[in-house]
């Protein structure tokens, strides 16, 4: 973060409050499900986030402009620009979902949001608009899971009934950023949990340990055991046979499946956290109505919001910034265009104008308050045609249709039905030594059940 706030244009950018005692020793970086925070320096100034050291600390893959070429041979279709731009930057395994791509092999989507506010902002906005995109470009069906239990285990003052209130909320305006009914079935946890889906739950709850629980999402004694357990029921949305009446079994690859066979480890893609307004090493909060644009704001609040709030890289004065330019890392206005202006050549004629001092301050927040403007001006009037049946369609229990690869016929893996221990995680679909004898002796035990039918059948006829 620059070490002084930009005078130019009226900036009255805030930064965050750091605790004392973090500002005077420093503090590492946070990034974990509740918590995002760039490292405090011992000057007491947030950082930026360093996600290098996220992919080094998860063990996760750099996305590089090899998989970029990859893709786009692939789908034929040019990246979006969150890949372009390193926004979207990390990865496991999603090679192999280019693989099942090519040989039109069933895969799924899969993404959600807690719902703790009224009304989205755009930091909300982003993962769904990638998301959106990914749906289109691969014709899959996506699931959309409203955590509406965790948003209630996880919250000392919230009641049931009033993040639920939330959930209908948001469900209207995940609908708004046009996602096809036709392959998107949204739901929330409290109206959805049960049959197949808690049988999944199940499954996965008795492979996580406390001590990973504690390890992972930093639980301690004093966490109510709703949170312990929660994580199973988040993980339990990324595997399709917790959604029979999508996939039933002509959809669910061997590797999916769960009776005698492993389960696949999901592919996962990570994306850059929109800063808050106050700049980099935050992020937006929907409590702080002053860190976000919510998609309920008025161009009138957009407009004020990032004239007073929004971080600038600029320098103190004009003179100094025209002399030495600005500083496009940690200027709010500048990072929110990477995100929402989707012409990469305007993109770098501003940047560069920024660096050199020939754009201020001021003149960059106009160009941010516009795109973005636009950006929420077009949601809310979809959102305005969102109605109680639109809602009922995305949110009902119902198969859906998909195509997937175009240029090759569509692959039906019917899964094996065999009966016995449940797989460990990932790999290459074998079958392990131990899954193996507790196949054979379910085969023994099912044999001798036969032969004693067969006796009983025999002395009955006596």
């Amino acid at each position: 973060m620059a070490e002084t706030a930009n005078a130019v244009a009226l900036n009255e950018s805030q930064v965050p409050e750091v605790p004392a005692e973090a500002a005077a020793q420093g503090s590492k970086q946070t990034v974990d499900p509740w918590n995002v925070q760039g490292e405090v320096g011992a000057d007491g100034q947030i950082k930026a986030i360093n996600y290098d050291k996220l992919i080094e600390e998860f063990g996760t893959k750099k996305i590089d402009e090899e998989l970029l070429a990859r893709f786009e041979r692939v789908t034929g279709k040019k990246p979006h620009h969150f890949l372009r731009r390193g926004i979207v930057f990390s990865h496991r395994d999603f090679e192999l979902i280019l693989d099942r791509y090519e040989r039109n092999e069933p895969f799924f989507l899969y993404t959600g949001r807690g719902p703790s506010s009224d009304s989205i902002h755009v930091g909300h906005c982003t993962p769904f608009m990638f998301t959106k995109w990914l749906q289109d470009t691969f014709d899959v069906p996506l699931v959309i899971m409203l955590t509406d239990d965790e948003k209630y285990l996880f919250s000392e003052k919230r009641t049931i009934e009033e993040v639920q209130g939330y959930c209908d909320s948001n469900i209207r305006d995940i609908i708004s950023m046009g996602f096809d009914p036709n392959k998107t079935f949204i739901f929330s946890d409290y109206d959805y949990v049960g049959g197949a889906f808690y049988r999944q739950i199940t499954r996965l709850a008795k492979h996580i340990t406390l001590n990973q629980a504690r390890a992972i999402f930093g639980f301690n004694d004093s966490s109510n055991i709703g949170k312990i357990h929660f994580g199973s029921i988040q993980g339990a949305a990324a595997f399709a046979n917790s959604f029979p009446h999508i996939f039933a079994t002509r959809d669910v690859a061997a590797r999916l499946t769960y009776q005698g066979v492993r389960f696949a480890k999901p592919s996962l893609i990570h994306s850059l956290f929109l800063p808050a307004l106050q700049g980099p090493g935050t992020k937006m909060s929907a409590s702080i109505d002053s860190s976000a644009i919510f998609m309920t704001d008025t161009p009138n609040q957009i407009k004020n919001k990032v004239n007073k709030y929004a971080f600038s890289g600029g320098k103190v004065s004009v003179e100094e910034h025209r002399a030495v330019g600005g500083d496009t890392d940690v200027d709010v206005a500048y990072q929110y265009l990477r995100f929402f202006l989707e012409d990469d050549e305007e993109l770098e004629k501003i940047r560069l104008a920024y660096s050199k001092g020939e754009l201020l301050t001021g003149e960059l927040k106009a160009l941010c308050i516009k795109e973005l403007q636009t950006f929420v001006a077009a949601f809310q009037e979809r959102r305005s045609k969102v109605d109680d049946a639109a809602v009922k369609q995305f949110t009902d229990i119902r198969p859906l249709t998909w195509m997937g690869n175009p240029k090759v016929p569509k692959a039906d893996i019917v899964v094996p039905k065999l009966e016995g221990a449940e797989g460990a995680e990932g790999g290459d679909g074998k079958l392990t030594k131990n899954q193996l004898k507790k196949l054979e002796k379910q085969r023994q035990i099912e044999a001798k059940k036969a032969q004693k039918a067969k006796e009983k059948e025999g002395s009955a006829a006596a």
